[in-house]
């Protein structure tokens, strides 16, 4: 189904008094069959480009500092924790950056060109990292590149509200994820066969990563093209006089009103503690596994398991989405990560990292895809730019949390196990939480489907 009549029925929610609600147009669109839009296909495609840059970012690039580290003579408690570091750095400046930017881009047309901008910086810092062999130079433009891929991606969530409808963004939303985890293995195969394999292949370490950076940045360039060229921003904000100090004065006034909106600030600070530990995991299993001296190629290949398996896991949550409460299924997500954490504390064997990537690979993507679809559905689409900004101060502020707090306690400590540990706090804090949410927005809900109720009946 065409774009244009996706805006048609996201735009004819009206019911006339003293007629049946309609149900004539969505439900029927909605009864049918499942099939993407050629918009929904194209907004997907993109999560196959950016995801395979977060995957050599979670695995290759980590081994890869961890070689540069070595070469200048840095201690493995101090290469975590210098990780650690650059991956907190990133994530405060796009919490700083993200509301800011997210707000001004709910103005008119605006959106494509921070897209644009994003996808621009994310991907030249691809390139660059593969030319630099001086450690302190490779953190300095990996946070450059992760602050560009980070802030795309507030703006491609943001899209959600735009190119699909509500009774859809579970699935779509779900899609993304599941096509991006599968999508992005074959980049980072040919990326790890060209590092694993660079002596047989005549080339050194520094010649075969910089190709894998290369082949990166294609990928995620070319996937990018189809959303860049039909993507419209059909909610927006219109740009009236200064649109940065407007803009800066709207994202005031929500901030203000968040008071107000009680369901959206419970969810907002539940997602900030549950999310941390996934962002976390993400961002340093593969550092966490080669402090502990697992082998490499088995890291690697666990990871690239972890991929294969949440693709099904997300698609098979994901239809169940739509005959079960979503927010059963979060809860769900957030109770696993719960015991994964608990299982990681005491993991110092290949197997067992095997049997946690699998673990981690069946909850991560689904607790990611249904949490932005939920979302989603709980704030106005004009200012879907404005809230995800918003929203990723939380994630972004979560994971700066779980980076530094996993590289603190390995430092004092010398153990990364007790650093993994205390993740496990941020989950049964968000699980309180995010039920707490649950409830004020079923309230709410509900509250506001009485008077329309009296309203029929009279």
């Amino acid at each position: 189904m065409a774009a244009q009549e996706l805006s048609y029925i996201r735009n004819f929610q009206v019911n006339f008094q003293g007629y049946p609600p309609l149900q004539t147009i969505t439900e029927r669109y909605l009864s049918m069959k499942f099939k993407l839009t050629a918009l929904e296909k194209q907004w997907i495609l993109y999560d196959v480009g950016n995801s395979a840059f977060i995957l050599l970012v979670s695995t290759i690039i980590p081994i890869y500092f961890n070689y540069l580290a070595d070469n200048a003579n840095i201690s493995s408690v101090n290469y975590l924790a210098y990780w650690g570091y650059a991956a907190s750095i990133s994530t405060i400046l796009v919490a700083l950056i993200g509301p800011i930017a997210g707000t001004i881009s709910d103005t008119r047309s605006y959106k494509k060109k921070f897209f644009i901008l994003s996808i621009g910086v994310g991907i030249a810092g691809c390139i660059i990292l593969g030319f630099l062999h001086s450690w302190i130079w490779f953190l300095g433009i990996f946070i450059i590149t992760k602050v560009g891929y980070s802030s795309a991606n507030i703006f491609y969530d943001s899209m959600l509200t735009d190119i699909t409808v509500s009774e859809r963004m579970d699935r779509v939303s779900s899609h993304g994820y599941a096509w991006g985890y599968i999508g992005s293995c074959i980049p980072f195969i040919a990326s790890l066969g060209l590092v694993l394999g660079a002596g047989k292949l005549g080339l050194t370490m520094t010649q075969a990563m910089a190709m894998a950076f290369c082949i990166v940045a294609v990928w995620w360039l070319v996937s990018s093209l189809p959303l860049i060229k039909n993507y419209r921003q059909i909610h927006y904000v219109e740009k009236s006089g200064n649109a940065a100090k407007e803009s800066f004065g709207r994202l005031f006034r929500t901030l203000k009103d968040m008071k107000r909106q009680k369901h959206i600030f419970m969810f907002l600070l539940a997602f900030f503690f549950y999310i941390d530990g996934v962002y976390t995991i993400i961002d340093m299993a593969t550092a966490y596994g080669t402090s502990l001296g697992l082998d490499t190629t088995g890291l690697l290949l666990a990871l690239l398991l972890t991929q294969i398996v949440a693709f099904p896991c997300v698609l098979i949550f994901a239809r169940i989405a739509q005959k079960q409460d979503t927010t059963r299924l979060i809860s769900i997500c957030i109770a696993a990560y719960l015991g994964i954490t608990l299982f990681a504390m005491q993991l110092d064997s290949q197997l067992e990292f095997w049997i946690l990537a699998i673990c981690v690979g069946m909850f991560q993507g689904t607790v990611q895809a249904l949490s932005r679809s939920f979302f989603a559905k709980i704030i106005p689409p004009d200012k879907s730019g404005e809230y995800f900004g918003i929203l990723d101060i939380c994630g972004k502020g979560a994971s700066f949390l779980g980076t530094t707090l996993v590289s603190i306690i390995s430092q004092i400590t010398g153990k990364v196990n007790l650093g993994v540990g205390a993740l496990a706090i941020m989950f049964i804090l968000g699980f309180v939480f995010f039920r707490r949410a649950v409830r004020l927005t079923k309230e709410l809900q509900s509250s506001q489907s009485e008077p329309d109720t009296m309203t029929t009946t009279s």
